[in-house]
């Protein structure tokens, strides 16, 4: 099976399902949106979030995406920075936990932090990211021979704050003869960098990962036109649609893909996870209309529960379903 590594922002994600979005207009955070914040900001926001309740789960768009692909059995590492202290500490074993290899520096700030503020009615999240030592990560941290025996490098568009690491990262991917893939992030971080996003989707990226406002951002049209035109642009565009579904476009193959079942109570993840099912299938060499279900599935899983960890029972129901599903496709061909 072919692995993977993947590069981003080392977060700890603390979860709070509230009651409304008081709390948003306070702090001035766009529903639906990811805003960066200082540590004086994510502070204040704890001190709210404290006295409710809250959940601290290991996380970050690409490290959810490669403790996916580790829990599903590739060989998986992830490159980001934290800092010395108990949530970096937190985040490195929990990766090992699932089975990821990381390849974590040490900052000088303290441990980056995603506050995931999850509103009512359709659990909409709304992240304020402290990014902290995440944010010390530069291309000198970048070296060649960790990249060396991974067949996927995927790069979350988070990063894209510093646009001399992406391009470090995704020259020494094209150098190594990897298949590279980005995921778009968010909306807004999309508007700011469109031009820049443009440039490295073009000349560097096989598979683009994007939400619908994400892929509209980036294409200035609706998202059915959206995977068209970011086909134009890469070998394989994902256009992700929420309870919609999913659309994958390569060449002239397109499918679009209906949601599986699910009780949503929390979207956490559910982006990154369709990303581990979907490399996981490819991994396999399964064709397109196969990575699409087998992406649907773990992401329908979960959505059913706060945060991007998927419970152990959902994991085994998902790794049974994928292996029905795989061993239809080989039966039939």
């Amino acid at each position: 099976m072919k692995s993977i590594i993947g590069i981003g922002n080392a977060l700890t994600d603390v979860l709070a399902v509230l009651p409304n979005d008081d709390l948003l207009k306070r702090f001035h955070l766009p529903i639906g949106s990811m805003q960066l914040v200082d540590e004086g900001t994510i502070l204040k926001i704890w001190n709210v979030l404290k006295e409710m309740g809250v959940e601290n789960v290991p996380g970050g768009c690409a490290a959810n995406t490669i403790s996916g692909t580790a829990i599903f059995g590739m060989s998986s590492a992830f490159i980001g920075k934290v800092g010395d202290d108990d949530i970096g500490r937190l985040f490195k074993t929990m990766q090992e936990q699932n089975g990821v290899k990381p390849k974590l520096l040490i900052g000088k700030a303290s441990s980056g932090r995603a506050m995931v503020l999850i509103t009512p009615p359709n659990s909409e999240r709304t992240f304020a990211d402290y990014l902290g030592a995440a944010l010390e990560l530069v291309p000198e941290d970048l070296k060649k021979e960790d990249f060396v025996g991974y067949d996927y490098l995927h790069i979350e568009g988070y990063l894209v704050q510093n646009q001399s690491l992406i391009r470090r990262a995704v020259e020494i991917g094209s150098e190594l003869g990897m298949t590279i893939s980005i995921d778009l992030a968010s909306y807004n971080v999309v508007e700011s960098n469109n031009a820049f996003l443009h440039d490295i989707v073009s000349h560097y990226i096989d598979i683009v990962f994007a939400n619908e406002t994400e892929a509209q951002a980036f294409t200035k049209t609706t998202p059915d036109k959206a995977i068209h035109e970011i086909a134009k642009l890469c070998k394989i565009a994902v256009v992700k649609l929420g309870k919609q579904g999913s659309m994958i476009k390569s060449g002239n193959e397109f499918h679009y893909f209906e949601a599986w079942p699910a009780n949503t109570i929390d979207a956490t993840g559910a982006g990154d996870l369709y990303a581990a099912g979907f490399f996981y299938a490819l991994a396999n060499d399964m064709p397109l209309k196969v990575c699409g279900e087998v992406a649907s599935i773990i992401s329908a899983k979960v959505v059913e529960v706060i945060g991007p960890k998927v419970d152990v029972p959902r994991w085994r129901a998902a790794k049974q379903e994928i292996k029905a599903l795989m061993r239809q496709y080989k039966a039939n061909i």
